[in-house]
């Protein structure tokens, strides 16, 4: 393996959007939401870790997840789990990753990867980061990889290229916010649109003077502690500094001002897991097209239905047509499809009539 290559794997959402699996205490990153044996930050590890040396990959993630990335990834060490004491957005966990590599290796390229994104093509996968990396290597640039649109999807960003680069690579336009229905089909018409998975790669130095070209105030908080990464006095800068970074996200600090950015159109299919509804496109369905994970299940007029229930429990449904259905213990969700969009709501309601401790 390469040993210049570097991973930092982001895994410090709450995914509030698969409420009641996914709760702040335990998010849908460290569940096995497909059923199929890994959870989704095992998988990731996995898929990484066939290119990219173990020691190399890094575990962005808030302090309260540390002790489950550790359980789940018993490959990692310590040192190998970044941890976010305030939530800040990607932008100040990303320059904090990227010194910490560039003090290790200054010559490193690296790949930032969300934790919980499905990829049934992992060899396509890895021949597509590996084409960014050495185009990384060998210009100065910010890529990412575009997802070609099956689709006018209303809740993804999109990406614009120039039509006219016919080269693998392609020099990115401008970055376009999630569109209306309208707004999207008129991008799929274009055929230079890709939606934006939020995968980059760069060298370690080109991330780091883009920061501080775009981003001085945030590159100046960060620069501060390069004497401590990777000691022991680490964590107590961190902690004190940390709190005090602009909570602004990559595409906005960075990406969107940078002009030297490119994308590279997937050669894999992608989903990124953001809802129930998303989730049931991926997984198996029965001979009533409902989805089914871990549990039993008796339909009768019920079609369409993902259906989630611990390991063999038997569920039965009638007449229910394009359903959320998932019983965890304490709550119960039968919730419709269509409102996916709408539990975010859902769980705050709850917390309010019931309390913390359900969320």
């Amino acid at each position: 393996m390469n040993k210049n290559y570097y991973a930092v794997l982001m895994a410090g959402g709450v995914g509030s959007r698969f409420w009641p699996i996914s709760t702040s205490d335990f998010p849908k990153q460290f569940h096995d939401m497909l059923g199929a044996g890994d959870t989704l930050i095992q998988k990731t590890f996995k898929r990484l870790n066939k290119f990219i040396p173990t020691e190399n990959i890094l575990i962005l993630t808030n302090e309260r997840y540390n002790q489950l990335v550790l359980e789940q990834l018993p490959l990692v060490k310590q040192e190998q789990v970044v941890l976010e004491p305030a939530m800040r957005n990607t932008a100040p966990c990303i320059l904090y990753a990227a010194l910490k590599i560039q003090k290790k290796n200054p010559d490193a390229v690296m790949i930032v990867a969300p934790s919980d994104h499905w990829i049934e093509d992992e060899s396509a996968f890895a021949r597509d980061v590996v084409s960014c990396f050495n185009k990384c290597e060998k210009e100065d640039v910010l890529c990412t990889l575009g997802i070609k649109p099956t689709f006018p999807n209303t809740g993804f960003g999109y990406i614009e290229y120039e039509k006219t680069d016919t080269t693998p690579v392609k020099r990115v336009k401008q970055f376009r916010e999630k569109p209306d229905y309208e707004t999207a089909k008129e991008f799929l018409s274009q055929g230079n649109f890709l939606w934006n998975a939020g995968i980059f790669m760069w060298s370690v130095s080109a991330i780091v003077n883009s920061f501080e070209k775009y981003c001085p105030e945030q590159y100046n908080l960060f620069w501060k502690g390069v004497g401590y990464y990777n000691t022991e006095e680490e964590s107590a800068f961190i902690l004190e500094h940390y709190p005090k970074a602009e909570n602004i996200s990559i595409d906005y600090a960075i990406l969107e001002p940078s002009s030297n950015i490119v994308v590279l159109p997937a050669s894999f299919d992608w989903s990124d897991l953001g809802t129930w509804g998303s989730l049931y496109d991926k997984l198996d369905k029965d001979d009533d097209n409902n989805a089914v994970v871990n549990a039993r299940v008796l339909s009768v007029n019920a079609n369409g239905n993902i259906i989630r229930a611990p390991k063999e429990k038997i569920v039965v449904v009638d007449g229910l047509n394009d359903y959320i259905i998932v019983d965890k213990k304490e709550v119960l969700l039968i919730y419709p499809k269509s409102k996916e969009q709408e539990i975010k709501k859902v769980l705050t309601k709850v917390k309010d009539q019931f309390g913390d401790q359900f969320a």
